[in-house]
């Protein structure tokens, strides 16, 4: 129940904010259908939602599965029956109970040309660092990570080790799609620092953006 109650909640915030899409440039191919990883601090995850909601009104937006990566813990199913709501097919897995499974589940779906969301530092922490996993699906799949972030203009914060932030409706928020970043087949060790600062950066930017 509180599941739905709070993706309810989410549904009616993020459709009454105007959105502001800064970087469009580096969407527009995957908003078109090129499969992609979207990655984005922990933090972030009640708002990527909205990319959604935002692309299905730019002219080139072609509409194409997406699906995240969810813990497969009670946490993990609550956020899974919360991003259902907006058409995003969760994925079980970790990286301490099925995360060979679920690894394996994120190729799959990226070789059919789907997008994949999911959050590098989650879903425990430590904030804002990235673990393998995204380098490595990137590696595997020869598909692109594209740094996001989103802020809202008003939020509550909420006392978790994520520091997340919560949108308050009736607001203007923007979300930050930064250059995709190639990760070598063979050398996906030496893409995690420049993915994690690329993460960083989008979420500065969009702290700054949400205040102008």
């Amino acid at each position: 129940m509180l599941a739905v109650l709070l993706g309810l909640y989410l549904a009616f915030t993020l459709r009454t904010t105007r959105w502001v899409l800064d970087g469009q440039d580096h969407f527009a191919p995957h908003g078109a259908g090129a499969p992609a990883i979207f990655a984005f601090w922990h933090e972030f995850l009640p708002l990527m939602p909205a990319l959604s909601i935002v692309a299905r009104q730019l002219p080139f937006y072609r509409p194409t599965p997406i699906h995240t990566l969810v813990s497969q813990h009670r946490d993990g199913r609550f956020i899974g029956t919360v991003v259902s709501r907006f058409g995003i097919q969760p994925i079980f897995g970790s990286s301490t109970r099925g995360g060979a499974s679920g690894m394996r589940a994120l190729l799959t779906v990226l070789r059919q040309g789907h997008l994949v969301g999911i959050t590098p530092d989650g879903p425990k922490g430590p904030r804002h660092r990235a673990a393998p996993g995204t380098a490595q699906l990137a590696a595997l799949s020869g598909v692109p990570v594209v740094p996001l972030a989103a802020r809202t203009r008003f939020s509550i914060q909420l006392n978790s080790w994520d520091r997340m932030r919560v949108p308050l409706p009736f607001g203007r928020g923007v979300i930050v799609c930064g250059p995709p970043i190639s990760v070598p087949r063979h050398e996906w060790g030496g893409s995690l620092t420049s993915i994690a600062e690329a993460l960083t950066g989008a979420g500065e930017r969009a702290d700054r953006l949400s205040r102008t």
